[in-house]
């Protein structure tokens, strides 16, 4: 090959790798790969799924390919953003292949725009205002809000140790539980809640419906591996739970409901709390705070209206749609990633609280409660995905772009 096409490959693999670890979906990298080796003049074909991906180029009876293994990160909505714009210089031809590929270096070597301190307040943060939604009071917020810390300092603490950080969703369960049962024990907090808003942030309710979203577009290889991870790790926390449950059997709780409940007009207040939260966690670029609190309050407003019409697990449909119109909208006018304000929106969509509650039934023995929770939950996933797919169809993104 001609130093350009090499070159060329050399970007396009090197961006490919950069989606992956960002936290791009298996069937937007492959068509953002593709739409951009089409506009540099290479025939390729890509693959991809959660842990790697696969680049073949040239003619298939003279194809070169290349294997590129990759451990699934933490989504960088502010990276995701920043290859946007380096894909769109270089296809222009505003910036050449070489520049281009090394800026996407310095990108993936750059450290997160968030520290360490803020992203374990933002654990705290997101599982307050969690309680909050999910029908708790202040003290139900508070409690959740310092399990919610703790489970941060937890995942900064492992994050070094990579045989730890394999088992860190168990053993943030138990941590998450077992300081519910206690601070439950001496204070009026309901110890249930407490736990299930701790451990929103690591409940894969977003992972369950990118899944079915993959599956969806009939990407089935990379949907059902997806499927498999988050419920294995639906299984890691619910062991991880019932475990503490078991060694805090002894510790009576002082109630078991929430006491003084958040009148349900206050709640969509607490997405003040709730956006900023998710900003940090899923490292989203500053300037966009304002669409990405619009893409919640719309996506909250649409569940709403969609559950008091039709049924709260179809509402999400509604809700899912407002959300996906005004992320295409945003991606076409401003020409970002629709994915800046869509990801943070789905959070408060995502039926990852209903898994949880669905499996601790069955743990329960409440065999018929536990099988309605888990129906409930998939007619909810579903749900997301039909409402992203129309607005997909009636406002469609801008093509070739990044996710």
């Amino acid at each position: 090959m001609s130093a350009e096409p090499q070159q060329a490959i050399r970007f396009l693999l090197l961006l490919g790798e950069g989606l992956h670890r960002f936290g791009a979906p298996s069937h937007r990298i492959e068509e953002a790969l593709s739409a951009a080796a089409a506009r540099l003049g290479l025939t390729a074909r890509f693959f991809a799924t959660p842990t790697s991906l696969y680049a073949a180029f040239g003619p298939p009876e003279e194809q070169r390919t290349s294997l590129i293994r990759v451990e699934p990160g933490a989504v960088d909505l502010e990276k995701l953003s920043a290859l946007d714009a380096l894909v769109e210089d270089v296809i222009a031809a505003r910036l050449g292949v070489d520049a281009g590929w090394a800026r996407a270096q310095e990108l993936l070597a750059s450290a997160p725009r968030y520290g360490p301190l803020e992203e374990v307040a933002a654990y705290g943060l997101a599982s307050g205002s969690a309680a909050l939604l999910l029908g708790g009071g202040l003290a139900e917020g508070a409690a959740a809000g310092a399990v919610g810390t703790a489970l941060g300092t937890l995942s900064r603490a492992t994050a070094p140790l990579p045989a730890v950080a394999r088992v860190y969703e168990l053993l943030a369960a138990f941590v998450a539980a077992a300081a519910a049962a206690l601070i439950a024990h001496h204070f009026p907090v309901s110890a249930g809640m407490a736990t299930l808003a701790g451990l929103i942030v690591l409940v894969p309710g977003l992972t369950l419906t990118v899944a079915l979203n993959e599956i969806a577009m009939r990407h089935l290889s990379s949907g059902t591996a997806r499927l498999t991870g988050a419920a294995v790790v639906f299984l890691e926390i619910i062991f991880g739970v019932a475990v503490a449950q078991q060694l805090t059997s002894g510790l009576e709780p002082l109630l078991h409901e929430p006491a003084h409940p958040l009148p349900a007009w206050a709640r969509p207040f607490a997405l003040l709390l709730t956006v900023p939260a998710l900003m940090v966690l899923f490292r989203a670029p500053a300037r966009a705070l304002g669409w990405i609190l619009a893409a919640c309050f719309l996506a909250l407003l649409g569940a709403r209206l969609g559950a008091r019409w039709l049924s709260p697990e179809l509402g999400a449909c509604m809700g899912a749609f407002f959300l996906g119109l005004g992320s295409n909208a945003y991606e076409r006018w401003l020409r970002r990633p629709s994915s800046v304000p869509l990801v943070p929106g789905m959070v408060i969509l995502v039926p990852g609280s209903l898994g949880f509650r669905s499996l601790s039934a069955l743990l329960q023995r409440e065999t018929l409660a536990g099988i309605e929770t888990a129906f409930a939950m998939t007619m909810v996933a579903i749900s997301i995905v039909a409402g992203l797919l129309l607005a997909g169809a009636v406002l469609p993104p801008r093509r070739g772009a990044p996710p």
